[in-house]
């Protein structure tokens, strides 16, 4: 799966179990009688702020990007030189190469605990309450993975990812749910959306790794199931093909477009609130 388009999963994951948006029938609900009002865009599993929804899914397009940090020529390991470099390479050597430790279950049970140690790191203030300066640092990198994959910054702009990025991860820590679970639950969303989108596409995914089980001799003859176990280990229910397949355009594309307005309506709303003392003020 394309790194935009895991960035834009794991922003739509965070708001589709965040959020309670509702899209409004209309005139379409009056002329048939069984449609509803309006269809739930969102199942609001957890109560969380317009500036959280904004935060978590800002981080949770990081994490789903955070798998594919497995190699030193991965493009999200140029997105915030040079740490951005020396984390992909160490995570490399680590995990065992690309799509081996950081696509298990392991993988993200380790990306989860350091977001939670991240997480737990927590300050009081008169301003702005509870603020969370670890989730801001590692949000940094996050956001900066996000920006890359999403391709907002060209490649010519070195230190530009560092001018977003740094601002960004302020925000995360400034303006985060007051839960500490917040951050912990947005890695692990994202990491898992990502192996999902992973196993979605005919390279799969070893859940077990460092444990390999390799398919049965016989599956391998069966044309469909031979697809699906691998003698590698890996598992894959390729749906979407290849990565970059039209079939994965057409599922991301209106995703992509979900995550866009899940992020910038809670942001708009965000600046109205804070506009409106100005506003009134000057007698705008």
């Amino acid at each position: 799966m394309m790194g935009g388009h895991h960035a834009a999963s794991g922003a739509a994951a965070w708001i589709a179990v965040t959020t309670n948006f509702h899209l409004p029938l209309g005139s379409l609900a009056e002329r048939i009688s069984f449609l509803p009002e309006s269809i739930p865009l969102g199942f609001g599993l957890f109560d969380v702020s317009p500036a959280g929804i904004a935060a978590g899914a800002l981080v949770c397009a990081g994490a789903a990007l955070v798998p594919d940090a497995d190699h030193r020529h991965a493009t999200i390991a140029h997105s915030l030189p040079p740490v951005s470099n020396a984390v992909c390479a160490g995570i490399g050597e680590i995990s065992g190469g690309h799509r081996n430790g950081t696509h298990s279950l392991l993988g993200m049970g380790v990306f989860t605990l350091i977001a939670w140690l991240a997480g737990m790191w927590t300050v009081d203030t008169e301003r702005f309450g509870v603020i969370f300066p670890g989730a801001g640092i590692l949000a940094i990198l996050l956001v900066a993975f996000a920006l890359k994959a999403l391709k907002f910054v060209p490649d010519r702009m070195r230190k530009f990812p560092w001018l977003v990025a740094i601002p960004a991860g302020a925000f995360v820590a400034l303006f985060s749910p007051e839960e500490q679970y917040w951050f912990v639950l947005a890695m692990a969303l994202g990491t898992a959306v990502h192996i999902a989108g992973d196993m979605l596409t005919v390279g799969g995914c070893n859940l077990l790794w460092p444990i390999k089980i390799k398919s049965p001799k016989i599956l391998r003859r069966i044309p469909l199931l031979k697809d699906v176990w691998k003698p590698s280990g890996r598992v894959a229910f390729p749906i979407l093909g290849k990565a970059g397949s039209g079939r994965e355009w057409a599922m991301c594309v209106p995703i992509s477009i979900y995550a866009f307005l899940g992020i910038t309506l809670p942001i708009l709303g965000i600046i109205k609130t804070r506009s409106e003392p100005l506003i009134a003020l000057f007698g705008l």
